[in-house]
């Protein structure tokens, strides 16, 4: 299959694919859109079953960031990179070294941060070849492990959602189904306790699982039946993928909120969510906190308060792709995607 033509293509400026034999890198960088800033978006490490899953997930996730951070109204593109985890013994320090000169030959038209599987160390050791990195752990303005923010503005939509679903943001007596507890979803499920919420959890982790149980009071369920559980919210955290035609017929949440990214197998599952009543609170907008916490490290200047006024603004877009959905009788995901759109198209002269 031509790249030009592959399904999940959409316009892409540019898709680089690198190769070490040396450290045994092997990696894809997206570039969605650079209209409003340099494409930035972070590095997932993941074991891929094919070449062909790695590059519809990097494509995605690329397109998927280009309506993010626009959605935030942040000065940076889109773009996305995927590294495939070796399935043989590797150096990690010389295999994100590798990496590091492979961000590096783009001259700054991607930035880098962390995603899954990417610690704020591997973000040091890619460090040591480029400056276009950011979620660094040390530094002058090194804003460290974005996850914290991502999951304190899911949490910020998580209540944007109740009030437009149920009436009010108070979730003291609601029951919430957390599907993945890795860094942000275990962050959110954190912030969900505070506010009084039931949890239901379910990871392939056991020890994480048994953490929850015991800091949080959840009820631990299968990774499988985490989606059918009687709950008022269901927050996927995983990876894609988690509404499809197997679990949106077995969904008895009346909103999905959650922090991962691509969370519809397909097109379609927004007008099934809506048929079904189910308030969708499209992904790239409720998870937008961890590259706004990027955002202010790619200006130079870290500046706490102003990531907070991002993620009080966040809540108002949430708002409005709601407000629009209920007053054009749309899906959400459609709403989102438009006015997405509409943002990106505003061209900044960053180069």
């Amino acid at each position: 299959m031509s790249i030009f033509s592959h399904p999940d293509f959409d316009g892409h400026e540019a898709v680089h694919v690198f190769c070490d034999a040396a450290s045994g890198l092997r990696a894809i960088i997206a570039v969605h859109n650079t209209n409003r800033g340099p494409a930035s978006g972070g590095t997932r490490f993941w074991h891929y079953a094919s070449d062909a899953d790695a590059l519809a997930d990097v494509l995605r996730l690329s397109r998927a960031m280009s309506y993010k951070n626009a959605m935030a109204r942040l000065d940076l593109g889109g773009g996305k990179a995927v590294i495939l985890k070796p399935d043989e013994p590797f150096d990690r320090d010389a295999l994100f070294a590798a990496y590091g000169r492979a961000v590096d030959t783009i001259s700054g038209t991607y930035i880098t941060a962390e995603d899954v599987g990417v610690s704020p160390r591997d973000m040091t050791t890619i460090k040591t070849q480029t400056d276009h990195v950011a979620g660094l752990p040390e530094g002058k303005n090194a804003s460290g492990d974005p996850s914290p923010v991502t999951a304190e503005g899911v949490f910020r939509g998580v209540r944007v959602a109740a009030e437009r679903r149920f009436g009010t943001r108070d979730l003291s007596g609601m029951t919430v189904a957390v599907q993945g507890l890795g860094s942000v979803g275990y962050a959110l499920a954190g912030h969900l306790a505070n506010a009084g919420a039931t949890l239901n959890v379910a990871d392939i982790n056991p020890d994480i699982l048994r953490k929850a149980e015991a800091e949080l009071g959840a009820t631990v369920v299968p990774v499988e039946a985490v989606h059918s559980v009687d709950a008022d919210i269901f927050a996927p955290c995983a990876l894609g993928g988690a509404i499809n035609d197997r679990t949106l017929p077995e969904l008895k949440a009346k909103v999905v909120a959650g922090a991962a990214n691509n969370q519809l197998a397909s097109e379609d599952m927004d007008n099934a969510l809506k048929a079904r009543g189910i308030l969708y609170a499209p992904d790239y907008v409720i998870n937008a906190g961890g590259i706004i916490n990027v955002a202010a490290e790619v200006a130079g200047d870290y500046d706490p308060s102003w990531v907070n006024a991002k993620l009080d603004q966040l809540e108002e877009t949430l708002g409005e792709v709601f407000d629009r959905a209920v007053a054009e009788d749309r899906t959400t995901a459609e709403v989102a995607d438009e006015m997405a759109r509409d943002r990106m198209a505003v061209t900044r002269d960053w180069r």
